[in-house]
């Protein structure tokens, strides 16, 4: 019971932090007005949460050799708490980047010590629980363009000073939950950060591989999300809802995506995900007609939800006690950074008059390339699984 209580305080805690990741997106309209700034500088804010996210993961990997998971988890309560009610301050454009950086490193600190956490927690059901986890971090994603529309009656400050708000009730309640739960003992063994995460260089790179060139052309897409179905002819309130539908068919995503991955062997499943989300998206460039992006939407934000969950149970699953920690911090250190770049970039090519259809387009190309040389690895028995 004591362990049901602390997954659901993490389920909460999970929920404030990826919605302070994702609230910058719907807010990008909103900062080009009340900034007088264009879309790279927009996109910059909100690469800025995702680079912060990747900032600290490595170090936040050599804590966990010395300090319990736990413990670290609830210091990036502290941070993201902090660093909101600093960003709802926010009078000038660095002022709101520095905000947004912060808000990103305290969701990197959470994620590179609760997932380990909850894989010994519940070490023969690692797919479900991380499903389930990250069901509850979608849930924040699919609420945060109606949440800021909310806010936006009053002001954009206030979505950010909510934040604030439940990240400080939430760090409590977990800290009071961890002190009634018998932590598990696996991860002690993981003390030697470098020398574990070297010798498990080969699942690191292999799990990159397989997943990084994919996060990093979603987040190009899902930052423009409702910029691209404006510029396809959908109003601005119907854009805003098709980018509720991506995150909104992530949710059971999630969870399916992490029952899945318990039951299929690790690499198959992941190369599946992936040339499906990029015939997702480049079905999406060829599509007209509100019928037809709804459907292509939902299925695009399903699939792509699904790698998530995969990729973590591949990671947490393949990994032994003894270098789990430290060989994650790297792999998610790494990830991150390579997501965190898709705004800016996506950003820098539109603003080159490139339009979006083509930049979407050559990238679902460039990943299905990739997968098809990935595939042909896999069959010959040279990725690790």
């Amino acid at each position: 019971m004591s362990r049901a209580r602390l997954f659901g305080s993490l389920c909460g805690l999970v929920f404030l932090l990826n919605l302070a990741r994702i609230v910058f997106a719907p807010l990008l309209d909103v900062f080009i007005t009340e900034f007088a700034i264009g879309e790279a500088t927009a996109g910059l804010i909100a690469t800025l949460v995702w680079v912060g996210s990747a900032s600290l993961r490595l170090p936040t990997g050599w804590v966990l050799t010395k300090v319990p998971r736990h413990r670290v988890v609830v210091a990036s309560g502290v941070v993201l708490t902090a660093s909101s009610a600093f960003a709802a301050t926010a009078m000038t454009v660095p002022h709101l980047m520095a905000g947004a950086f912060l808000m990103g490193v305290a969701s990197g600190i959470y994620f590179v010590s609760a997932n380990p956490l909850l894989s010994e927690l519940y070490p023969s059901r690692i797919g479900r629980v991380m499903g389930i986890h990250g069901a509850a971090s979608q849930i924040a994603a699919v609420i945060a363009a109606p949440f800021v529309a909310l806010s936006l009656l009053v002001d954009w400050r206030l979505a950010l000073w909510v934040i604030a708000a439940g990240a400080a009730l939430g760090t409590a309640y977990t800290w009071l939950a961890a002190k009634g739960t018998e932590m598990p003992t696996a991860g002690r063994a993981d003390r030697e950060f470098v020398a574990g995460a070297l010798s498990e260089w080969r699942i690191i790179i292999t799990a990159l591989a397989l997943v990084g060139a994919a996060v990093f052309v979603w987040q190009g897409v899902f930052n423009f999300y409702e910029l691209y179905m404006q510029s396809k002819g959908l109003s601005d309130r119907t854009a805003g809802t098709m980018l509720t539908l991506v995150f909104a068919a992530g949710v059971p995503a999630f969870y399916v995506g992490g029952d899945l991955a318990d039951r299929f062997p690790h690499v198959p499943y992941l190369l599946g995900i992936v040339g499906t989300f990029a015939a997702c998206l480049l079905a999406l460039t060829l599509v007209d007609g509100l019928l037809a992006l709804v459907a292509v939407t939902v299925l695009l934000g399903f699939v792509v939800h699904a790698l998530f969950p995969a990729a973590d149970t591949y990671l947490l699953d393949t990994l032994p006690d003894s270098t789990r920690g430290s060989a994650y911090a790297v792999f998610s250190s790494v990830w991150m950074l390579t997501q965190s770049l898709g705004s800016s970039i996506v950003g820098l090519f539109l603003e080159h008059d490139y339009s979006y259809d083509t930049v979407f387009a050559t990238a679902a190309l460039c990943l299905g390339a990739t997968i098809v040389v990935l595939a042909v690895l896999e069959r010959a028995g040279r990725l690790p699984s």
